[in-house]
């Protein structure tokens, strides 16, 4: 998110919340960032949340995102999605894809609830299932049957291939399968991390070498699909900025607007969090930041003033150069530091940079984070998770 001027602009009310309406899962994903927060945190009632979506509606909240877990594991989620419809809000869903049937198909023909729905993701992790189910066990078929319906129907479907150490050699079969054979518009990608239950022996997030390989690779795949391979994060989200860098410094440049500060979040300016037990969090990636709980704290209230999202927003102002890990860093300029999940997860602190998203490590110029040998903190409210 650009800003020329760093000025912190806060909208009176979040324009989006992301909500995990449970924390069950019909999967257990090798790099799945919420893991470790189910076991913490039991889901609220039925109740809980169409309260909490009327209280969306009085503060002006455009859309939702329901996610989870596995938000089709509710067998109340059809009675949410009329409660978020009922207060004038659209919403999305983040789903694995595997629990969508002819019968969820039909559900969605109820009322206005097709008509309200912004898209739903479907994650799929590979070209087959022996690639896919190291990822995502035993669910290929089903995610691919579930995402085949959903795009036969019409739906305005997308998927998110999440690059790993195990489909890192099948990205163009992935690319091909979903945008040839399943016929997508367009599909996102993006890079397994460390946090939660991510696995830290080295077997999940990619290697240096990896690493470049998917940037390689992904970026000859969207120019071969122009426009149809897209990202905001991960490998080729990284070799495109790089390019960009790169095209600069040969202009003489030193530096883009609205770079060189942490500058790289821009969500907590228009959206935040809420975690499946009703924590108010800045973004679920930063879950170990408890603003209060839906139950008994006002989110406007928290949205507006509360410590750890003013913390949040307050990053923009700190230069890179204030930093000793980017001290004297001939990218400073054109960098924003990185998502801030990743600096509070690797280094406990939000005001550091996150080494992942490191334009000088990505360019072989400092030697590149071993995620598997960091040390990593304890959360800053003492539960394990990210």
């Amino acid at each position: 998110m650009d800003n020329p001027s760093n000025e912190i602009k806060v909208m009176p009310s979040p324009r989006q919340v992301d909500i995990a309406v449970t924390g069950r899962c019909n999967l257990s994903c090798a790099y799945c960032f919420y893991a470790d927060e189910m076991t913490a945190r039991g889901d609220l009632p039925t109740e809980a949340w169409l309260r909490f979506f009327d209280e969306l509606g009085r503060l002006g909240v455009m859309t939702v995102t329901l996610t989870g877990g596995e938000v089709f594991s509710r067998y109340d989620l059809f009675t949410l999605i009329d409660g978020v419809i009922a207060n004038r809000m659209r919403y999305s869903l983040l789903s694995n894809g595997t629990l969508i049937t002819e019968k969820t198909i039909a559900q969605f023909e109820i009322g206005k609830r097709r008509q309200r729905l912004d898209s739903i993701q479907i994650s799929i992790d590979g070209s087959t299932a022996e690639v896919h189910d190291k990822s995502r066990p035993k669910s290929f078929e089903r995610a691919l049957r579930g995402l085949k319906l959903l795009k036969q129907a019409g739906f305005p479907v997308t998927v998110r291939v999440t690059v790993n150490r195990h489909n890192v050699d099948d990205l163009e079969n992935t690319v091909r399968l979903l945008l040839e054979e399943v016929g997508l518009p367009s599909i996102g990608t993006n890079e397994a991390f460390p946090c939660g239950a991510t696995d830290r022996s080295g077997e999940i997030t990619l290697t240096p070498e990896q690493r470049r390989q998917a940037m390689r690779v992904l970026t000859e795949l969207s120019e071969r699909y122009p426009g149809r391979v897209n990202a905001s994060a991960g490998p080729l989200a990284y070799a495109r900025e790089i390019k960009r860098i790169e095209e600069a410094m040969a202009r003489g440049e030193t530096g883009f607007p609205g770079r060189g500060c942490l500058t790289a979040c821009g969500g907590v300016f228009n959206k935040m969090g809420v975690m499946h037990d009703g924590t108010l969090v800045p973004c679920h990636n930063l879950s170990t930041l408890p603003m209060g709980n839906m139950l008994h704290d006002d989110l406007g209230e928290a949205w507006r003033a509360h410590p750890w999202i003013q913390a949040s927003r307050a990053r923009y102002t700190i230069p890179l150069g204030s930093l000793e890990s980017c001290r004297g860093c001939e990218y400073q300029g054109f960098c924003t530091g990185g998502c801030p999940g990743g600096a509070v997860y690797l280094s406990n602190d939000l005001n550091a940079r996150n080494p992942l998203d490191c334009y000088r490590i990505h360019m072989g110029k400092e030697p590149p984070v071993r995620a598997d040998l960091l040390q990593i903190n304890v959360p800053v409210d003492g539960r394990n998770g990210s």
